[in-house]
């Protein structure tokens, strides 16, 4: 029985179906002689291509088809996604990993950075809404890996990438909202000669650091003019900055402690000199970063030895007086991969991070109180309290994400509860209790108080 026959022609593949033969019990099915189908006329089908033509024609597609969807795999990346009662909003609009974040001095706004090309504003009153809007600056020709504001926020100063130097850009108010960005004619000379590791403005407005990955640290007048150059012999610098009351620099890296300058400048507003302060010794080990609190008088640094440290440095120093240990905390992370820290401005809270997880450190007692994990599809970059360390943001993809500080307002309460004890006077007992019952209301709208 004939059920199909392969004809081979030439160039040509064709299949034909026969339909079978039935026979029937007393019947004989016709014997197929040669040559019955010598007068079958072949003909190709239309949508039938030679082998050749169709291999390459199939290779054609499939290679358009791979493109295709490589190209939306690049323009549509997989979004990180990430919930947690304590996140207050996660703004999204670059389109480019964020590397990092600056709040203004007025805490009006939050400045992003990305590889996307552009710098971002967003409003901080908007962080409670459903919609978070921002107003873009783009950065021509290369992008930013760091951005500062100016103390009047009028202006920002960025890192770029690929030239390795300082651009400015001023900041206008337009008559409908907004701002309009501009970038100055000219940028800052090229100077460092190895990866940058941070960049600050002074509150003051006197001068600019920027500190590099070898030694070297860098202060700048706002004309782009190098004033000092600080050797660190810290063997590398791993992070640098500027303290909030303008006064000093500090730096630390692959030797276990922190290293603090002062900038001095005279009464007329003159740069005179830079002077060794004073150091945090008491790590075993190379420190990851450090950070200063908001009067400046007191640290925090983290280090490779496991160990986060709070210090205070209101010490006399030029009677070289040493800055005092406060508490030591454990953080077991640190020693075994790279760590940021951020100081909440009363020093209350204490957030540690690495990899993609965010820890949150009471320090007055020592104790971990929250902890985020998996908060970014990549590792963090950037970490950062708000000036009114109501809110913890964080970077690390193309998401910026804000936390409500519970930990800061726990403190709160329980430093609220203790002066209320010892208050003398009635008006200061009303002042402390209405901001205990604040800080109580607050925790209890974000159902976290600590039973």
């Amino acid at each position: 029985m004939l059920s199909e026959q392969h004809i081979v022609g030439k160039e040509w593949l064709w299949t034909c179906v026969v339909e079978p033969v039935h026979v029937m019990a007393d019947q004989k099915a016709e014997r197929l002689e040669p040559g019955m189908y010598s007068n079958l006329q072949l003909s190709a089908p239309s949508n039938l291509l030679p082998l050749g033509q169709k291999a390459n024609e199939s290779k054609k597609s499939g290679s358009k088809k791979q493109k295709q969807s490589q190209r939306v795999r690049k323009e549509k990346p997989q979004q990180h996604n990430f919930t947690h009662h304590l996140l207050a909003a996660a703004l999204k609009s670059h389109s480019g990993n964020i590397s990092c974040m600056d709040f203004s001095s007025n805490g009006k706004y939050l400045a992003t950075c990305a590889d996307d090309r552009t710098v971002r504003i967003w409003s901080t009153k908007e962080f409670l809404q459903r919609e978070h809007h921002s107003m873009r600056a783009n950065v021509e020709l290369d992008h930013a890996t760091l951005v500062r504001f100016s103390p009047d926020c009028r202006a920002f100063i960025v890192w770029l990438a690929n030239g390795d130097t300082l651009r400015v850009f001023k900041m206008t108010k337009r008559e409908e909202g907004g701002f309009t960005f501009t970038a100055t004619p000219e940028d800052f000379p090229k100077k460092h000669k190895a990866p940058i590791v941070n960049i600050g403005i002074a509150d003051t407005g006197k001068f600019i650091m920027t500190a590099s990955s070898d030694t070297t640290v860098l202060i700048w007048n706002l004309k782009g003019q190098v004033l000092s150059t600080i050797n660190t012999n810290q063997m590398n610098n791993t992070y640098a900055v500027i303290s909030p009351c303008s006064r000093f620099v500090g730096s630390c890296g692959f030797t276990p402690d922190v290293k603090v300058w002062e900038v001095c400048f005279g009464k007329k507003g003159e740069f005179q000199e830079v002077l060794r302060a004073f150091e945090l010794k008491g790590h075993s080990a190379s420190v990851h970063s450090f950070a200063f609190s908001n009067d400046s008088r007191r640290m925090a640094s983290v280090s490779k030895d496991g160990t986060w440290k709070l210090w205070d440095t209101n010490v006399e120093y030029k009677k070289q007086q040493d800055p005092y240990l406060l508490r030591t905390g454990r953080f077991e992370e640190a020693s075994t991969m790279p760590c940021r820290l951020a100081l909440s401005p009363d020093t209350h809270v204490l957030a540690l991070a690495t990899g993609t997880s965010i820890h949150l450190f009471n320090t007055r007692h020592g104790e971990k109180e929250e902890c985020f994990e998996c908060v970014h599809g990549e590792c963090i970059t950037d970490l950062t309290f708000d000036i009114t360390g109501r809110f913890l943001a964080s970077c690390g993809d193309r998401v910026v994400r804000v936390f409500h500080n519970t930990p800061g307002h726990r403190a709160v309460v329980e430093e609220m509860q203790g002066l209320l004890k010892r208050a003398s006077s009635e008006s200061t007992r009303q002042r402390l209790q209405q901001q205990l019952t604040q800080a109580q209301e607050t925790l209890k709208s974000l159902s976290a108080l600590k039973k």
